[in-house]
């Protein structure tokens, strides 16, 4: 994870020195033609290019600041509502409409340490333009960039394909979490009916389960966002573009029966573990009360005789005491044989 967030650092100064913004919240300000990269351009410039025909706008930022997102609402005309979401996270995932614009936004997971880190993506898109905006956990969007730029013919299918392009990348990225949760729920699994769980192994899978459900609850409402995308009522995307956020729709129900189903399966090692506990207590308690029955026949039997009567029969023989030995011998001998028999010891 250290060497993801390098990556990030590393392509966040390299495309802001290469788009000529000082900000270091711009990770990439360029414009394409039919597909095809032909500019890195300053923000205050961007608005002008979306006019052009089969010109499209692509602004990425990380974290920025209120002035850096209030140049871009000045370029191309966005709601100030939406930039004030786009300003401070924590929003829900949703699809908003302002005017001729949509807001999008979503939520990213990342996995740092043994913890799922949550983060935001806010996405505005409108006629020739696209800006994506990032907060929190959340891996690079330069890959996304840098592989479509390979397909000119593919981005050439405007900007509501970068954003088909973005929400496929984003739940992609909920895979290696998923993985990473899979592999630690199996290891639970694995030992769970060996031995009771310890106080840390319990601590461990109910942090595992609140990941678990603060996942679904990220990635649930992607479900009618994308369902939304793939419908008809925006103008703003392509009826071409439908089967691609479908598919999208189609992951985000893969992602989310995952989700479940590791749930279950931690529900289930919690309750087996307990079945477990209770089954080697309950042994335990066999073999105490087993114990307790052998040896409360030679205490009995010692305290008969050690009671200060005068008068015993037993007490004037001679043999009387190897008699008494031997009596709390043979007793004990049978009980121990009859327990082991029952399989209490």
């Amino acid at each position: 994870m250290v060497s993801q967030h390098l990556f990030e650092e590393s392509a966040r100064a390299s495309d802001a020195s290469a788009s000529g913004d000082e900000s270091v919240s711009v990770i990439a300000s360029c414009v394409y033609a039919n597909g095809k990269r032909i500019a890195d351009i300053p923000i205050d410039d961007a608005g002008k290019w979306t006019d052009k025909e089969g010109h499209v706008v692509w602004i990425g930022l990380l974290e920025p600041d209120g002035e850096v997102l209030h140049r871009v609402q000045k370029q191309f005309g966005l709601h100030s509502l939406a930039i004030e979401d786009a300003e401070h996270a924590h929003q829900r995932p949703k699809l908003e409409q302002y005017g001729d614009a949509i807001f999008v936004v979503a939520r990213t997971a990342q996995l740092i340490g043994h913890r799922v880190a949550f983060g935001e993506t806010h996405v505005f898109l409108g006629k020739g333009y696209i800006v994506s905006v990032r907060h929190g956990a959340s891996t690079s969007y330069t890959a996304v960039r840098q592989h479509w730029e390979t397909s000119p013919y593919a981005l050439a299918k405007g900007e509501d394909f970068i954003l088909y392009a973005i929400l496929d990348f984003i739940v992609d990225n909920y895979m290696p979490v998923l993985e990473a949760i899979h592999d630690e729920v199996e290891s639970i699994e694995d030992r769970v009916l060996t031995k009771p769980m310890t106080s840390n192994d319990l601590e461990r899978l109910y942090m595992l389960r609140r990941d678990l459900l603060r996942l679904r609850n990220a990635i649930g409402p992607l479900v009618d966002v994308c369902g939304r995308l793939s419908n008809t009522d925006l103008p703003q995307i392509q009826s071409a573009m439908q089967p691609l956020f479908r598919d999208v729709t189609d992951h985000v129900r893969t992602v989310q029966e995952k989700i479940d189903g590791l749930r279950e399966v931690l529900a289930f090692a919690f309750e087996a573990s307990l079945l477990v506990g209770q089954s080697q207590e309950t042994v335990i308690s066999k073999r105490l009360a087993a114990w307790a029955a052998i040896l409360a026949v030679p205490t009995a039997i010692a305290g008969i005789y050690g009671m200060n009567f005068k008068y015993m029969p037993e007490l004037d023989s001679p043999n009387g005491y190897y008699w008494i030995m031997g009596l709390m011998l043979c007793a004990c001998l049978i009980l121990f044989w009859r327990f082991r028999k029952s399989g209490w010891l």
